[in-house]
């Protein structure tokens, strides 16, 4: 029953929002990439995701998605001001945008963790400032629990 089972991994790094596609033109063909920043936090994502399954099957049911993500706080802010921000005082309202989160980690996950991101049906995210920058993911399988 590892199926019920949440799985929980850790990003260690600063947060990137999933960036848009770009387009380029080769030969007179128009030629959409994802830029190459979103393209290594997705890789980093799904490297995290994939020592969590440890082997495990994908999960096949609706899915609740937890994000915890803790941003850096800025290296010319004063020791007050730091603390405060530490101390979830002063909330970070700053870019990354907490929806390109969930989506850079939705697109490093999908097909890992989960067949597809369609089965997300719930989610819980908060941003804050933290001594350690990263994003925490807590994916809960809900087949099979009440709602």
């Amino acid at each position: 029953m590892d199926n019920f089972k949440p799985v929980s991994f850790f990003v260690p790094t600063e947060p990137v929002g999933k960036g848009r596609p770009r387009v380029s033109t080769i030969g007179g063909h128009a030629r959409m990439f994802t830029p190459k920043k979103t393209a290594n936090y997705e890789t980093l994502i799904s490297m995290a995701a994939q020592q969590a399954m440890q082997g495990r099957e994908l999960i096949a049911g609706p899915v609740l998605m937890e994000l915890a993500i803790r941003v850096s706080v800025a290296a010319s802010w004063s020791k007050k001001k730091t603390a405060e921000a530490l101390a979830g005082v002063i909330k970070p309202t700053k870019k990354p945008d907490i929806d390109n989160i969930l989506k850079a980690i939705c697109d490093g996950i999908n097909g890992i963790v989960f067949k597809d991101d369609v089965q997300i049906t719930n989610v819980s995210m908060n941003k804050r400032f933290g001594e350690t920058p990263g994003v925490s993911v807590r994916v809960v399988p809900l087949e099979g629990k009440p709602s």
